[in-house]
């Protein structure tokens, strides 16, 4: 049966895994590869990798990051960052991943969408919204790491990407980033009415508990954390960490099924 997943976000900036607040505030959290190794042992549902230098510097991706990372990873995988054109998906894809993750690109050439389902299936094309509301509430679309507002209607955007060959969307909450303050629901429901695509929520987790009222909330949803999988206590010290399967099994089955 369907059921939520729950998923890290790894973040990548000068090769390194790091953790920001409302796309700000780098800090350094340690090495990809250890922390993909402890996401093994917790034989987590899935993981996603955005290397955010790539789009931001207009840079290829890092091919052999892609290839260390995929080949250590006992789970699926979805990789962003710098995705611009079919060969750089074939490539990506033959180094062992399974989905790509696209964002600023999706944003500026949607028909490319269709170029890659086309190649690889739907199901394999994550497009990544970062969303951050405006002074007068209304939601609206950042790319280039949350430097430029594009002037796009959200939920016409949001209606499209299924027709136009994307599989599942990611929205990310630049507001909530890092806050570990919870997820923003308003968010999840004004988007949900126009679409009937897989999503995955990003942005705000700081619990176990943050998660379960998602799952409480929408269902078969995907739950993904940064700070919440990296940071431990009211310090926040870095301790990768993740639910183990029975403390999934028990979320699940009190929030959704």
């Amino acid at each position: 049966m369907l059921r939520p997943r729950i998923i890290p976000c790894l973040l990548v900036h000068n090769k390194g895994l790091i953790k920001s607040v409302k796309f700000n505030n780098y800090k350094y959290v340690g090495d990809p590869i250890n922390a993909v190794k402890i996401f093994n042992e917790k034989v987590a549902d899935e993981l996603m990798l955005i290397d955010i230098d790539a789009t931001s510097n207009d840079t290829e991706p890092d091919y052999k990051m892609i290839e260390k990372i995929a080949s250590e990873c006992r789970m699926p995988l979805c990789y962003g960052g710098g995705i611009k054109n079919a060969n750089q998906v074939k490539k990506i894809f033959s180094l062992g991943v399974e989905k790509i993750a696209i964002s600023s690109i999706a944003i500026i050439n949607p028909q490319i969408i269709s170029e890659f389902s086309s190649m690889v299936g739907s199901q394999s094309v994550v497009v990544i919204l970062d969303i951050k509301k405006s002074i007068f509430g209304k939601y609206q679309i950042y790319i280039n790491n949350g430097k430029k507002l594009i002037n796009t209607n959200l939920e016409e955007f949001i209606s499209n990407l299924e027709k136009l060959g994307a599989g599942e969307i990611v929205l990310n909450s630049i507001d909530n980033d890092g806050t570990m303050n919870g997820y923003d629901f308003n968010l999840v429901s004004q988007i949900r009415k126009n679409t009937t695509l897989p999503i995955t929520i990003l942005g705000g987790a700081g619990s176990i508990e943050d998660i379960g009222a998602l799952i409480k909330n929408f269902g078969i949803i995907g739950a993904a954390a940064g700070s919440l999988f990296v940071f431990k206590g009211i310090y926040n010290a870095v301790l990768i960490n993740y639910p183990t399967i029975i403390e999934r099994d028990e979320l699940i089955l009190k929030n959704y099924i």
